[in-house]
């Protein structure tokens, strides 16, 4: 079996989406090129390489794949704080080679029983600022990484529970070396110096971040991690270290309380799938928008003759990012937590809904800024969305040696979430992922903050399989808003342009989330101009 894994890398892009968003998404901090990597049995592609060689000992031990993303996530907690950890939540897509079965754990965070619809409204009645509700205990949803982790290891983990700590409890009692990236990150960071427990971590006495290979050692975070090795998952959530969570939030304005942690469950819920060309494409359905806005994107261009076009084509180019305007604006109007609301999955995905809305692609012009449709099935009247999403995530894709599978995409939000620091980990600031306005036009929205209500996120962990169920890609992205058309990208370019992973994830990215096009800052837009015209690129 040909199995290509792949975790794809975070790009800066020209122009923001939201008036209120900051001009990039997580800070640019240089690239790097990478080869194409290929194993015959088993693979781990994380963002560090300490935590894909972590994932990779756990599968040379044996392990499975749900046991290798365990182990991988980890380390990640350390090494790249700002982006993941057991303070967050994640989406996970696991595949069973043996049963041929397919499910999904949906580990996101929940807003408390606290939370009301004006939560992010200032005395104006106004939208807050983007950082004025980031920042501090008002942002932070219960986290929902270690239950979402010990429930999938229940069905599918080989080795211990305790056995798959034992990498990061290491590395953070021995220390790791600060790396560039991270160096980088905490130049620029604005208010996480602010945070008495994280400055002292992350920076010098003087202010300044610590230098790159400074040994950074994390003894509460090593204690916190042995705790949930030896008791379960069930530590986190209650006793102690639930205390000192609820304590912090409370400290810093929020409203967080030990039974809103002590209540989080993680679910198990149906994948969402969906055809393109001789494959099957499957991934996260509600909450998060990830795997419907995908496959409307593919849907979206089924109709159109992508392999026709030459690889980064003007004119594939122009379909691709129209066919995303399509979709992105039925995904600020429909998609939200299905618990609460009723998305109409099956609708959103309808071959005849889908053939409807790519009837308004024209090979000439662009839609712009392109209106939601009524797909069957939708009973409900929203208003329009106003959330941010902003990245500070991470993705995981292993495939161990039986087969079996994991695409996981993880996440605290914004880079470094909350600012908040609690016993060696960071808190997510998660709630901003709501509509920061209840309603629009006098009508609801569906993704607007409830009580016990999990936040519209963009994550997309996807396996593409052929038609007969063999697998063939296991696909994520971090990214905030845009990880849907990192991911469609990197689809249409190894399945319609025969790319390879690396190439397909090398090449400058460019989409929309349906508002102006969007391009990778850099050389890109000499690398796009070199496939066809750039002037008919009118719609940028």
């Amino acid at each position: 079996m040909r199995t290509i894994a792949a975790a794809l890398v975070f790009v800066l892009l020209l122009a923001p989406a939201h008036a209120q968003q900051p001009s990039q998404p997580e800070a640019a901090t240089g690239q790097t090129t990478k080869s194409l990597v290929r194993a015959k049995r088993q693979m781990v592609a994380a963002a560090n390489p300490r935590a894909a060689e972590a994932g990779r000992r756990i599968l040379r031990q044996g392990g499975s794949a749900v046991d290798a993303a365990i182990a991988t996530q980890m380390v990640l907690n350390l090494v790249e704080p700002q982006s993941s950890g057991i303070g967050g939540g994640a989406f996970i897509v696991i595949w069973d080679a043996k049963k041929k079965g397919l499910s999904t754990v949906d580990a996101r965070e929940i807003a408390p029983a606290a939370a009301k619809p004006d939560r992010f409204l200032g005395a104006d009645g106004k939208p807050m600022r983007f950082y004025d509700a980031v920042v501090g205990g008002r942002s932070v949803g219960v986290p929902g990484v270690v239950r979402g982790l010990e429930l999938a290891h229940k069905v599918h983990g080989k080795l211990p529970w305790a056995t798959l700590f034992e990498p990061a409890i290491k590395l953070a009692e021995k220390g790791f070396p600060i790396s560039p990236r991270l160096n980088g990150l905490l130049k620029t960071e604005q208010h996480l110096p602010k945070s008495a427990t994280a400055k002292d971590y992350f920076y010098n006495a003087d202010g300044s971040a610590k230098a790159i290979g400074t040994i950074l050692v994390n003894r509460p975070l090593a204690d916190t991690l042995r705790q949930i090795a030896q008791r379960g998952a069930g530590t986190f959530y209650t006793g102690g270290i639930a205390r000192d969570i609820v304590a912090a939030v409370r400290g810093a304005s929020g409203d967080l309380t030990e039974t809103d942690l002590a209540s989080y469950r993680a679910k198990e819920r149906p994948a969402v799938c969906g055809p393109y060309r001789r494959y099957e494409i499957c991934g996260m359905g509600p909450p998060s928008s990830g795997g419907l806005t995908l496959l409307q994107v593919l849907g979206i261009l089924e109709g159109f003759d992508m392999r026709a076009e030459a690889p980064w084509s003007i004119r594939g180019l122009h379909l691709m990012t129209e066919a995303e305007r399509l979709a992105y604006a039925d995904r600020g109007l429909y998609m939200a937590d299905s618990d609460f609301v009723p998305v109409p999955v099956r609708g959103l995905i309808d071959p005849g809904y889908l053939e409807s809305r790519a009837a308004q692609i024209r090979p000439d012009a662009s839609l712009k800024t392109a209106q939601p449709g009524t797909p069957p099935q939708s009973t409900a009247s929203f208003g329009a969305d106003d959330a941010l999403e902003l990245p500070a995530t991470t993705h995981i894709s292993i495939v161990d040696r039986w087969g079996n599978a994991v695409a996981m995409t993880t996440t605290i939000e914004d880079a470094f979430g909350s600012r908040l620091m609690v016993r060696g980990f960071l808190l997510n600031n998660q709630l901003t992922d709501f509509s920061f306005s209840p309603e629009e036009s006098g009508k609801p929205v569906a993704n607007r903050v409830e009580a016990g209500k999990r936040p519209r996120s963009s994550m997309a962990p996807t396996l593409v399989f052929e038609r007969n169920r063999r697998l063939v890609m296991v696909v994520g992205s971090p990214g905030g808003s845009t990880i849907i058309n990192y991911v469609a990208k990197v689809i249409i370019a190894t399945l319609d342009w025969g790319q390879d992973m690396q190439s397909a994830i090398s090449f400058p990215n460019i989409g929309s989330r349906n508002g102006p096009t969007e391009i990778e800052q850099g050389p890109s837009a000499a690398a796009i101009a070199a496939s066809g015209p750039v002037q008919n690129l009118s719609h940028i």
